[in-house]
């Protein structure tokens, strides 16, 4: 006797459905508030903090990768608010400031 095979139920549309909630909402704009860093393979992508000024996520201050010329001030457009960008790896570390001898 054969066993029985058990077919798991495969639906390709749940990974669609996950992406299209993402940007199913209309783009947002957002104003830079802080220049982090830069990050990329040669430095071209410019890594921001930002303030959502309308959407969902109103008022909410966020993370963001932007490619092309940036400054503090600038009026950026989002596609989604969702996903923040993750933080830049840093090899420099400061080192601790010694109280002054007295």
């Amino acid at each position: 006797m054969a066993k029985e095979q058990r077919i798991k139920d495969q639906t390709k549309n749940s990974g669609e459905t996950m992406k299209s909630s993402l940007t199913s909402g209309e783009a947002v704009n957002a104003i830079v508030e802080e220049f982090i860093g830069r990050t990329g393979s040669r430095g071209e992508v410019t890594q921001v903090k930002a303030k959502v000024l309308a959407g969902r996520n109103e008022g909410r201050s966020m993370r963001r990768n932007v490619k092309g010329p940036v400054r503090v001030g600038d009026l950026i457009t989002l596609r989604e608010t969702e996903i923040e960008a993750r933080r830049i790896k840093s090899n420099v570390r400061s080192k601790p400031v010694k109280p002054a001898r007295s």
